[in-house]
């Protein structure tokens, strides 16, 4: 047998498992006509843009969404109006199972685990099933695009040409990855850093003159409306805020939880300056999820790469128990009607913030490694050809209805 064809034959298994997931998941959406909400509501802000209209007065679906990206992001979508829905629908779930193919990976590359063609398309049939990616595709979020756009840059060479710009891109399309440019400069990437801050000054750029009356509204005012985007205390936000709205019995944590953000801010960026570039890189993206206002459960596909760094350290156990954890869906088996969220007990909380307290015990464990002295994880060969290693200074499975009619930011 020809090499070529082995590889055919050891694939055929993973490939098979890959096709059966994939229909499972597409019948499900099917069977429980699932919305899609959010493919609706980019397509709504793409014909805003495309018709001249409100892009932040308009909502739609029956639970009535409004737009709340900046308006780079609108003016990309505008593609999505070629189509008609039950096509875009269709578009959005194939391309978010190949999304998550490759940042399956880009996770083993940056894991420095061998991306052989069985444990790409075997990774990719379970991880349609970890609850953040299943989400993102039964919601027809961008989560995976972003991913993958900004892991793709920080996994490139020191010095490769335009460094930076996905990152700069992406944070330009949804603001968050933007803490991404914090840890550049914070890690002496300078010029990397410059590079991805002129890139998403350029997309906010773009959208001011596209949309100059949208992006004045957006930058001076909807930047700031947290509450658009969703209620803050239901079990879909795995952020900190939520954790503490949910444990205190109050839809307003305040103080409590904004010192929480601010030290678990500092504690993040304190430990990715130091730790080793993949830690570093998880540490930023879990602490942007927890001190984040609203981190829907969905946001959180950066436990694919988390799960790759885990296995090629040999963690097996952790990698097994986050993957259970990311799999449980403990937080859509709890009462969640109505105001339910701030009445449950004691002993119901941890399951109703399984993400966050992982996020914490992931930075507290990062940080004590540090505290043992340089952590030991050297950047295997295939990955430190990539990735310059950092110096220390010093260095639903069931999708509530409730739920689909959340609007995502």
């Amino acid at each position: 047998m020809y090499p070529h064809r082995a590889v055919t034959a050891r694939s055929l298994p993973a490939a098979g498992a890959l096709v059966l997931s994939l229909a499972a998941l597409t019948a499900l959406c099917v069977a429980r006509h699932i919305p899609m909400a959010d493919t609706l509501v980019y397509r709504a802000e793409g014909a805003a843009v495309a018709n001249g209209t409100d892009l932040y007065g308009f909502a739609v679906t029956e639970w009535q969404l409004p737009a709340t990206y900046p308006p780079f992001a609108a003016i990309l979508f505008v593609p999505t109006t070629w189509l008609p829905v039950t096509a875009l629908k269709a578009v959005f779930v194939a391309g978010n199972a190949l999304l998550l193919a490759v940042l399956v990976r880009l996770s083993c590359r940056f894991a420095g685990l061998p991306a052989r063609a069985p444990y790409v398309l075997g990774a990719t049939a379970l991880g349609l099933w970890l609850e953040p990616v299943f989400q993102t595709v039964v919601f027809g979020q961008i989560n995976l695009a972003l991913v993958c756009l900004v892991l793709w840059d920080l996994s490139r060479p020191p010095g490769a040409l335009g460094k930076g710009f996905a990152l700069g891109v992406a944070a330009g399309v949804k603001l968050t990855p933007a803490v991404f440019i914090v840890l550049l400069l914070v890690t002496g990437r300078v010029r990397t850093g410059l590079t991805a801050l002129a890139a998403l000054a350029g997309t906010v750029l773009l959208g001011a003159v596209v949309l100059p009356e949208a992006s004045g509204e957006f930058w001076t005012r909807r930047i700031f409306e947290t509450d658009r985007v969703g209620k803050a205390w239901i079990v879909d936000n795995q952020s900190l805020q939520g954790l503490f709205a949910r444990a205190l019995h109050t839809a307003e944590p305040g103080g409590v939880w904004v010192a929480a953000a601010a030290a678990t801010a500092a504690a993040g960026l304190w430990t990715a300056r130091r730790a080793p570039e993949r830690w570093g890189v998880l540490v930023v993206a879990f602490t942007a999820l927890l001190v984040s206002p609203v981190s829907w459960s969905h946001h959180w596909v950066w436990c694919v790469p988390l799960l790759a760094v885990l296995i090629a350290e040999g963690h097996r156990a952790a990698a097994a128990a986050v993957t259970a954890v990311f799999l449980a869906r403990t937080m859509w088996l709890l009462p969640h009607e109505g105001d339910l969220d701030l009445q449950l007990r004691w002993w119901q909380q941890p399951l109703a913030s399984p993400y966050p307290l992982l996020g914490v015990g992931l930075l507290a464990y990062a940080a004590l490694r540090l505290r043992r002295g340089p952590m030991p994880l050297p950047l295997p060969p295939v990955v430190s050809s990539v990735v310059p290693p950092v110096v220390p200074s010093g260095n639903r499975l069931p999708v509530s209805p409730r739920s689909a009619a959340r609007p995502r930011p």
